[in-house]
């Protein structure tokens, strides 16, 4: 099942930040460095209209740092995009964010053309938590929650330099069906637009194969990378005592208890997808794409056929 998520307060997210790139000198795009490619937004290339990009890795702390060096020079070979790797509980993050931008924008500075940055990400990526450290205060509501931050702020970091926040955005489609998985496992997905279970189905089977080490530690198993993803879900709850009547296995509570071992990074250090694996995604989601634009397609045009909108093709004269 393709997992999509994008609520009403995003169409406004969305208007906003096309007014707003009008009078942006850098964009920078925070991503959860556990899944960099599926936490890119793919409307921004269109919104911010070719702008100097900062891509921001957060939680490298949480993330797999072979993987984490992999993605910084996928991303700084890049054209006009530079990339650094960023906890944000960090103490002096914001010296490394302005020395980047302006190195991305040199032409400005000083109080007569001051840096003028936005900073996108999608929910709960920990937007909210940089900027409080940042400016050194609560500017922004923090939560482990997707949505928290529902209006636009501005915030300076320096005499010359503006800082403008926006609500995390979605895109209005998921087109990678991998990545909606592990948008959901991170939580930038609001907790009523999947299944839990199918979510930690899907977040085993990439953990039995590339980090099975780490399942095994974790909850006290062996030879996990043989079992089946049911038994191996099947297996924690046992484990973890996640039973109801008869000792049968709660599923539902076995996947909560995957998600939050996940997010909360008791597993171990974990990145979801290197870049040439998230290629591969993007390109089979991109080819099912087309196809299901060319079923809406034909069913729209045998609508207007119907009703008469339009005639129908001469079948001759197509001869």
């Amino acid at each position: 099942m393709a997992i999509q998520w994008f609520p009403g307060h995003m169409h406004l997210t969305k208007k906003a930040i096309g007014e707003r790139i009008k009078n942006i000198d850098v964009v920078i795009e925070l991503l959860d460095a556990r899944l960099p490619g599926s936490s890119a937004n793919p409307m921004l290339a269109e919104l911010t209209q070719g702008r100097p990009m900062l891509k921001v890795l957060n939680k490298q702390d949480l993330a797999d740092p072979l993987r984490t060096t992999e993605w910084l020079a996928y991303y700084n070979s890049q054209s006009g995009t530079r990339a650094l790797g960023l906890d944000a509980s960090m103490t002096t993050p914001a010296k490394a964010l302005i020395k980047a931008c302006f190195e991305l924008a040199p032409s400005r500075g000083g109080m007569v053309k001051p840096m003028r940055v936005l900073i996108c990400g999608i929910p709960n990526v920990g937007k909210s938590t940089l900027i409080n450290t940042l400016t050194g205060k609560r500017a922004a509501k923090t939560g482990d929650e997707a949505g928290i931050t529902k209006l636009e702020q501005r915030i300076s970091l320096a005499d010359d330099f503006y800082l403008y926040d926006t609500p995390g955005v979605l895109w209005p489609r998921i087109i990678v069906a991998k990545s909606g998985y592990n948008l959901a496992a991170s939580g930038a997905i609001g907790r009523n637009a999947f299944n839990e279970e199918e979510v930690a189905l899907e977040l085993l089977n990439y953990l039995k194969t590339h980090y099975p080490a780490l399942v095994e530690a974790r909850f006290k198993l062996t030879e996990v990378a043989t079992m089946t993803d049911e038994d191996l879900l099947d297996a924690i709850g046992q484990k973890r005592g996640a039973l109801q009547a008869g000792k049968r296995v709660n599923t539902q509570k076995a996947a909560e208890i995957v998600i939050y071992d996940f997010r909360a990074a008791v597993l171990g250090r974990i990145t979801l997808e290197t870049p040439g694996e998230f290629a591969e995604w993007l390109a089979a989601g991109e080819i099912l794409d087309a196809q299901r634009q060319i079923k809406k397609d034909a069913i729209e045009l045998d609508r207007k056929i119907r009703f008469k909108q339009i005639p129908r093709p001469d079948k001759r004269s197509a001869s």
